[in-house]
């Protein structure tokens, strides 16, 4: 499919999303978001995806925040169902069960912001801000912001964050968690690929059952979490791809998954 605001490609087991939008430093739009939605589930569906790269068009953004000029004519129900539909679309990015990596490239504010927070991982730009400015306009984050700042970086972060709406370095993101590296603008693509290399050389249903592990397990009691671990260890344990990985390393040799 050809999107209007989005570009996407795909290459060596990477779905590259790349937000299209450099005059409005890629804000975020209704158009946009869906499309973003229609992205995320073909490179779900899509056997030969295994890690999604999502970046900004352009130096300056990875995506900037919300479209102000759409935002500015919401009503009270447009607003709620606004966010719910922005709320579906990133849940889907956090739980679709192939990782994602933010290259942030430029300024992640507001829903960019949000954005990055639903990816698996976070690198950035040394030239990369970051924040979520909604106090600013009279609202508050929608997207999810509000949920999964606190939830990695802590609530005292999350307020600061939050009720200043002040913008923060990329070395002060990585200084509270909120993204994992920091690299020169012409490294970050090229350090985002070499990240899913290595994930792609891995088990896809290990990475997989991973990522449940951890997204789903991080929100129960640790009794619950570790129940929900030996359920997942169990089911690894049933695979192919389990059987090659022990065979390969017994016989010092590369495995060869299958994702089966």
């Amino acid at each position: 499919m050809a999107y209007e605001n989005l570009l996407y490609e795909k290459n060596d087991g990477i779905a590259y999303v790349t937000f299209n939008r450099p005059k409005v430093l890629n804000a975020l739009n209704r158009k946009t978001v869906e499309e973003l939605h229609h992205a995320l589930l073909h490179a779900r569906d899509d056997a030969a995806v295994r890690v999604v790269i999502l970046t900004g068009a352009g130096e300056k953004s990875f995506v900037a925040g919300a479209d102000i000029g759409e935002l500015a004519q919401q009503t009270p129900v447009n607003g709620k169902e606004f966010s719910l539909y922005g709320q579906t679309v990133f849940h889907l990015l956090e739980t679709m069960g192939k990782p994602s990596i933010c290259a942030i490239n430029g300024f992640a504010l507001g829903g960019g912001c949000e954005l990055a927070l639903s990816c698996t991982i976070r690198i950035a730009s040394k030239t990369a801000k970051l924040g979520q400015p909604e106090v600013k306009l009279g609202i508050l984050p929608g997207y999810g912001g509000s949920q999964r700042l606190a939830r990695l970086c802590g609530k005292g972060v999350a307020h600061e964050l939050c009720l200043t709406g002040e913008m923060i370095t990329a070395e002060e993101a990585q200084r509270i968690g909120l993204v994992n590296h920091i690299y020169e603008p012409a490294e970050l693509i090229p350090a985002a690929e070499a990240m899913a290399k290595k994930i792609i050389a891995n088990a896809p249903l290990g990475v997989k059952y991973t990522m449940e592990a951890i997204e789903r397990g991080v929100e129960m009691p640790q009794e619950e979490g570790l129940f929900l671990e030996a359920t997942l260890f169990g089911l690894a344990c049933a695979t192919e791809d389990m059987r090659e990985g022990t065979k390969a390393f017994l016989e010092k040799r590369p495995p060869q998954f299958r994702g089966k």
